[in-house]
């Protein structure tokens, strides 16, 4: 099985949280699937949620226009081109940071656009948690699809539709270090080198020989809800503890390293 592998990282990162959002908005340790997909699309040209809201609206007033009734569904109603053309890839992610945990700070600035804030001004005061120094091992499972091909080629060959960020455009995002990696067959009785779906492996209580135990989990967006694109979420584990036993057929090894695909 082949896998095209790259280096993801930048000077900062946000992938925000949609459940706080009183006194700071704060972001999730890792890059989550959808996200990546999100980069993939920029990086292939695919029309994003924007595109899709706007759609729908011309639909919308189309039937209007006809005396037809109107369709009531969301605006949001529906894949964007980027997830529905990609959402069938498998990726692994791994956290090049010791533990798997990066470093965060809170930022305060301004937004001042006017309608930011009904306060006299209309200036709001923004706190946001930031990623330092961010970055990620990256690989991609060659599915034979059409867009890994194409994905695989803009990849190799340092090209992009559009300007790939992590989270938002005030994060521009650095891809290097691209190869393309022959895995082999998951090896039994080790440890998975990256994150991983918590309910599809069996994780060893015995902490490793040698070295320092570590146990990193976090609730992440493993995909989006097809009408509102509500996340939806999965426990993924970081750990050297070794792994008992899969239910998963994605695990995969490279240079006597396990990486799981999800």
């Amino acid at each position: 099985m082949k896998a095209v592998s790259f280096r993801l990282s930048g000077k900062t990162a946000c992938f925000r949280k949609p459940d706080v959002n009183q006194f700071a908005y704060f972001t999730y340790n890792n890059i989550h699937k959808p996200a990546l997909l999100g980069i993939f699309g920029a990086i292939l040209g695919l029309a994003g949620h924007i595109q899709l809201s706007n759609e729908n609206r011309r639909i919308e007033e189309e039937n209007k226009s006809i005396k037809k009734k109107a369709d009531k569904k969301s605006l949001n109603s529906g894949y964007p081109e980027f997830y529905e053309k990609l959402k069938g890839l498998k990726i692994s992610i791994v956290p090049l940071a010791p533990h798997g945990y990066f470093s965060k700070k809170i930022q305060v600035f301004n937004n001042s656009i006017g309608y930011a804030s009904k306060e006299m001004g209309g200036n709001l005061i923004v706190r946001e948690q930031w990623l330092e120094n961010p970055q990620w091992q990256i690989m991609i499972l060659d599915d034979g699809a059409n867009e890994y091909g194409k994905l695989k080629e803009y990849l190799m060959g340092s090209k992009s539709i559009f300007v790939p960020y992590l989270g938002k455009n005030d994060h521009p995002a650095k891809i290097d270090e691209v190869q393309e990696l022959e895995l082999s067959s998951y090896i039994d009785g080790v440890k998975i080198s990256s994150l991983f779906i918590e309910d599809k492996c069996e994780i060893s209580k015995m902490p490793p020989r040698g070295e320092l135990s570590y146990f990193f989990k976090e609730v992440s967006p493993m995909r989006l809800q097809e009408e509102y694109h509500f996340y939806e979420y999965e426990n993924l584990i970081f750990t050297n503890h070794k792994i008992i036993q899969s239910s998963s057929d994605d695990i995969y090894s490279f240079e006597q390293e396990n990486y799981f695909f999800m």
